[in-house]
């Protein structure tokens, strides 16, 4: 017999370590771990972090075997492995319910538990008595699942498994929206049982959903029906929350050692090694103590001040737990297998060595690693006043199993026994590896001959849909259709993965489904449902921004390939040649490069092998199904639509009076629905007033002025009564007469009014028998004039028309998840609350929809805009999320109150006019007015007329200023051209026989027939009336301030470090009142500087004011006061009032201002704050700064509190 080596001998004392510690506690049945001797139960976390050491020492053994015993070692081990995962797989299959119902609802009522009985794999707790959702511990198991069956083991037995596994991986993937318990199973440090995304959770599923990705659970010996699908998108999403939160842990975490887990071994979740460096870091010096790294700041978990009675804590508490956390070892274990996989072997020998002077010593003399190490109770004050200085004791799990795990795979792997690769074989350690640069291959499709030809004669030559063939081009929404086949399992009732969109990633490679080669185009040229799809500009906009974003993250290998087609909606209005928007893109795509990616176009055929391609093996014919082909039955069935049939009547083109006369017996009609709608006391009449020549019968939400809704006068109701509507002999509204009128419609607007007024006495489905009984429903007739009005690019129409139908926006709660997931909460309606409504957690689209016409009040326009900024927000976060620096509460509707304002500044027009010419912007130019905004960019806007429907419409665009401050045509020229509008438009009126301008009684509300409907003024008349009857004579330069403080306090932006110094501050006076609205300095008890929930509370007490500048420059007072608290002041006073340090420094402006000669007009002050607008518009420095008023103001108000030896303050 051989004698043993000295190798073999070192491996035979960590099994004997990994038996005493580990393997002696397993289960015999269920091959399940205790989390020790006091707990009973199995925890999923525990479970798989504790067999990695039996893994790799059976790997180590099956590497180094010496003889044969080794083998028959190695197998044991891995057999233990097996049992275990095995074992945790029937914990969870016996849950199969749950994960179908969490798939849809992700809710902690629906999840996993996170712990089960060791003996039986039955649950142990009920769904409401622990923290059971714990995405990380699922997103470990099928992680750990990955990688040991890449090392040849085999766990999963069935295809039934293969479809659970398949279904949990449906249940992982939306964990970059999930708020979870996390990892330490308590959610918010308060332990009062608040979920909160956690950036250790994210960052384990997505090391999950790549692992899994086209593997093969059942190893060498599988076929297709055992691959695991993953969809690119998903993996995606998670991959850039993980990157907007950290260094951050969660919102009440600004920093937890746990999220070394998701930066290293075992999940290598972070690409960005910059990124990775920071955060551990961060963690070192925040967290390391002199026994291993405390969980989080102010942990209170078996410290000498945590009341053992108690699961939770009051909030002032947590102050008690500051420098006496306790400090984990296991991390250690993490930092020291880090230093391996890094190759950096200083960092492995010193984290060895720290550990093993940690280490307890046991029976026999083996070492054991205990959970934690606390202060001894009568050394608390000790260590309060010297941090890291008292010794501590032992205290917990002994071992803690999971550490116990960790540091003897450390052990292995820096004494060579094992090899990084060999406990990752799926190569994770290299996601920091950079990689090649992407070329994005784009193949461009004419859908019919027509348009084949007209690309022809501008020199791009490209095949249609039908030259393609056998290559079959179908709509993203098919492949949605098609993957929601996926892991179906009707003996488990499991349905397979829910209906959502396809992300970029998905539609960009070539798909294999049974025989046939399928190519996707994106989801945003699918026009079936939303408006934006009809703007070729956003067209533009659209695939420039999915370009660059497969730029970055195009991670497969095969390059990805964009289908784009043609359609007849892409050409220009005579349909004789291409809109010159989508003609300069082609051009530019056939150039090479576009939208910052490097591009390749050519025909489909030739992407063939250089495409990433993908068989859906899960779509091949199984044994039990027809051999028919049974996916182009699918497809054809999804496929099918009839040609809708006209039932509109053309609108009369007549021109005259008969036109006029038609407008005014429609405007009659109308106005006497809103006084039928009076006497049935329907609420709200504003919403079924829709035209603008009802202004003064609307509710007007009045974006500006008043803050407070604005009653019906005496004089609107006098305008109801006058006017009649067609009625029957019971004296009803005659709908058939309605149905009549609209047969003489001048234009599609009066259409649209009609339409809404039968909608809404009738509903949509109520059929008017026109042209035929029944006729078509109000419903199909609405659809109908969507199309037309699509047609003629009348956008005020189109948002209106698409308001009444409720049309669904294009993944509107996956945009409000996708801000929602990068931290930022949301507010939509007008401000203050309760109008103004706050989402702080992802929610159902219905509930969404819902939650925005409620803070629209029942407003159409205001309410559609809302959903459309809301998906631009979303496009921009995406791709530039660096807009969004030091904003943590996004306000939609104050963002859409600037843009009004700003257009009202760029145009020089009244309020009225400007919300008219901002509903009427495309939605490319939205987005354009969008980015200026939040960028701060100078903008400047182009008018042009042109004529829709034989009616004059102006139409407004925006664009960049050029270097000297004007757009193309220049100020002068914009005058000028408002003015031939002007003399057109008169001239139009004189020419008519007899008409004279038509006015109602109501005031100046003149008939615009050619301006849209349904939304009322979103600016206030009186507050800009002075700005803007001076912006035609003053400096360019005045307002700029008063500018650059709207728009900063619209988006809540604050200085870099704000949140921080305003905590310095609490400390040293009893709070901040902002409008009677107190932040007590006990937030300071229970948050640290760095937290975001710190940083909401603060938002949430300066949100109360409606005012964005005013808000601004309370925002500039809090910062002067945070300059003192740098000086040695002990305290600066009780509850500081910051509203009025501003108005001491604004009494102090008016008296110097005046002093020095400035008259009442220029020193007038803001009716509703008392504030002087020349404050607004100072620049924060100089003589006459407002930093100059405020430091004076400061120093008067805590001038009791300020040190006496000499220190002035000028």
């Amino acid at each position: 017999m051989r004698s043993r080596s000295n190798s073999g001998v070192r491996l035979d004392g960590y099994g004997r370590l990994v038996q005493q510690t580990i393997l002696r506690h397993q289960d015999a049945v269920t091959g399940l771990l205790p989390a020790s001797a006091d707990h009973q139960d199995a925890w999923v976390r525990d479970n798989v972090y504790s067999i990695l050491a039996v893994w790799g020492l059976g790997l180590a053994y099956r590497k180094n075997a010496d003889r044969d015993e080794d083998k028959a070692k190695a197998y044991e081990l891995e057999q233990s492995v097996v049992k275990l995962m095995q074992g945790l797989l029937q914990c969870m299959m016996r849950q199969v319910d749950k994960v179908e119902a969490f798939k849809y609802s992700q809710s902690t009522r629906d999840c996993l538990h996170a712990k089960y009985n060791t003996h039986t794999c039955a649950t142990v707790v009920g769904d409401h008595e622990w923290g059971h959702l714990q995405m990380d511990a699922t997103s470990l198991y099928l992680l750990m699942l990955a990688q040991m069956t890449a090392s040849g083991l085999h766990i999963i037995h069935s295809l039934d498994e293969v479809n659970f596994i398949q279904n949990l991986v449906f249940y992982i993937e939306a964990a970059y929206k999930t708020a979870d318990f996390g990892i330490w199973e308590r959610g918010d440090k308060t332990n009062q049982g608040i979920t909160e995304l956690n950036a250790s959770s994210v960052g384990m599923a997505k090391a999950a959903l790549e692992a899994l990705d086209e593997l093969d659970l059942f190893g060498a010996k599988g076929g297709p029906q055992s691959v695991i699908w993953v969809l690119s998108d998903e993996v995606q999403h998670c991959q850039s929350i993980l990157h907007s939160m950290l260094p951050r842990a969660s919102t009440s975490k600004e920093v937890d050692a746990s999220v070394l887990s998701v930066i290293s071994y075992p999940a290598f979740a972070v690409e960005d090694s910059e990124l990775v460096e920071i955060t551990k870091q961060e963690i070192i010096t925040k967290l390391q103590g002199r026994y291993g790294c405390c969980r989080f700041l102010r942990d209170g978990y078996r410290t000498p001040k945590e009341d053992p009675k108690r699961l939770y804590y009051e909030p002032a508490e947590l102050k008690l737990f500051e420098n006496i956390e306790c400090e984990w070892p296991l991390f250690w274990a993490y930092l020291m297998i880090d230093g391996i996989f890094s190759g950096n072997m200083e960092q492995v020998q010193e984290y060895r060595e720290a550990l093993e002077g940690v280490l307890i010593k046991g029976k026999n003399g083996v070492h054991l690693l205990p959970e934690l190490y606390s202060v001894p109770p009568d050394k608390v004050d000790e260590e309060y006043r010297n941090p890291h200085t008292v010794d501590r004791i032992p205290m917990g799990k002994l071992p803690h199993m999971w550490g116990q795990s960790l540091y003897i795979l450390g052990c292995l792997m820096a004494e060579g026994f094992l090899a990084p690769g060999e406990i990752d074989p799926l190569n994770r350690r290299f996601a920091t590896v950079p990689k090649p640069d992407v070329v994005v291959q784009v193949c461009i499709l004419a859908e019919t001959e027509e348009i084949k030809a007209i690309l022809q004669k501008e020199g791009i030559n490209v095949e249609t849909v039908a030259d393609v063939y056998p290559i079959r081009v179908q709509p993203a929404r098919i492949l949605s259709h098609i993957y929601a086949r996926l892991g179906r399992n009707k003996q488990m009732c499991l349905t397979g993965r829910p209906y959502r969109h396809m992300g970029v990633l998905g539609t960009s490679k070539l798909y294999k489904i049974r025989k046939s080669i399928f190519t996707f185009t994106p989801q945003f040229i699918d026009q079936q449902q939303f408006y934006l799809a009809l703007d070729n500009k956003m067209i533009v906009e659209m695939l420039r921004t999915d370009l660059s974003y497969l730029c970055s993250r195009w991670r497969m290998t095969g390059r990805p390939t964009i289908t784009f087609p043609i359609s007849h909606t892409m050409l220009d209005e005579t349909s004789s040649s291409v809109h010159p928007t989508v003609l300069a893109m082609l051009q530019k795509l056939q150039d090479g490069y576009f939208g910052g990616a490097r591009i390749q176009t050519g025909k489909l055929s030739e992407f063939l092998t250089t495409s990433c391609r993908t068989h859906l093996s899960f779509m091949d014919p199984g044994p039990e199904e027809d051999t028919d082909d049974e996916v182009a039955q699918y497809l054809d069935h999804l496929l099918q639509r009839t040609t809708p049939q006209s039932n509109l009547p053309p609108t009369t083109q007549r021109g005259g009076l008969s036109r006029f006369r038609a407008a005014v017996h429609t405007t009659r009609d109308l106005m006497s629905l809103a006084s039928k709608a009076k006497d049935l006391h329907v609420q709200n009449v504003g919403m079924y007033v829709p035209s603008r020549i009802f202004q003064a019968s609307q509710q007007s939400v009045k974006l500006l002025s008043s803050l407070h809704q604005h009653d019906l006068d005496g004089k609107s109701h006098a305008l109801y009564a006058e006017m009649n509507l067609p009625r029957d002999e019971d004296g009803n509204v005659d709908c058939k007469a309605l149905v009549d009128q609209l047969r003489i419609c001048p234009t599609l607007q009066e259409q649209a009014d009609i339409l809404y007024m039968l909608h809404i006495l009738k509903g949509p489905e109520w059929h008017t028998g026109l042209d035929s009984e029944p006729g078509p429903t109000i419903k199909e007739l609405l659809t109908e004039l969507y199309v037309r009005v699509g047609e003629t690019r009348q956008w005020a129409l189109i948002r209106y028309v698409s308001g009444i139908l409720k049309k669904k926006v294009e993944a509107l709660d996956e945009a409000c998840t996708d801000l929602l997931s990068h931290q930022k909460h949301l507010t939509v309606g007008l401000p203050p609350e309760p109008r103004e409504k706050t989402i702080s957690t992802p929610i159902p689209y219905e509930e969404l929809v819902h939650l925005i016409d409620e803070a629209s009040e029942k407003n159409l326009s205001v309410s559609i805009l809302t959903q459309e900024i809301m998906v631009y927000l979303a496009m921009y976060i995406r791709t530039q999320p660096a807009l969004f620096a030091e904003m943590f509460r996004i306000r939609i509707g104050l963002i859409i109150q600037v843009m009004a304002t700003e257009l009202a500044h760029s145009l020089c027009c009244s309020a009225g006019e400007a919300t008219e010419n901002l509903m009427n912007l495309s939605p490319s130019d939205m987005k354009s007015l969008l980015y200026h905004i939040l960028s701060g960019k100078e903008f400047g806007v182009e008018r042009s007329v042109r004529s829709v429907d034989s009616s004059l419409t102006t139409a407004v665009s925006i664009c960049d200023m050029e270097a000297v401050g004007t757009t193309r045509p220049e100020r002068t020229g914009l005058v000028r051209l408002k003015s031939e509008i002007k003399q057109q438009l008169d001239k139009r009126r004189q020419s008519l026989p007899g008409s004279k301008p038509l006015s109602l009684q109501s005031g100046d509300t003149t008939l615009r027939s050619s301006l849209s409907a349904g939304h009322t003024e979103l600016l206030g008349k009186d507050s800009f009336s002075r700005v803007l009857e001076d912006q035609g004579t003053t400096d360019s330069r005045q307002g700029q301030w008063q500018r650059r403080r709207r728009l900063d306090g619209a988006l809540n932006r604050v200085p870099v470090g704000f949140y921080q110094k305003v905590w310095k501050v609490l400390q040293k006076c009893h709070g901040l009142s902002v409008e009677g609205f107190v932040l007590p300095s006990s937030t300071t008890r229970e948050m640290t500087p760095g937290e975001m929930k710190f940083a909401v509370h603060v938002e949430s007490v300066l949100n109360r004011v409606p005012q964005p500048e005013y808000r601004q420059l309370l925002v500039e007072a809090i910062l002067v006061l945070t300059m003192l608290v740098d000086m040695e002041v002990h305290t600066i006073g009780g509850i500081i009032a910051v509203e009025k340090i501003l108005h001491i420094a604004n009494d102090l402006f008016y008296e110097e201002q005046k002093a020095l000669g400035a008259d009442e007009h220029m020193l007038e002050r803001d009716p509703s704050t008392g504030i002087c607008s020349l404050l607004y518009d100072s620049a924060p420095s100089g003589r006459f700064g407002t930093m100059t008023y405020l430091s004076k103001s400061v120093a008067l108000y805590v001038y009791d509190f300020l040190p006496t030896d000499g220190c002035s303050m000028q």
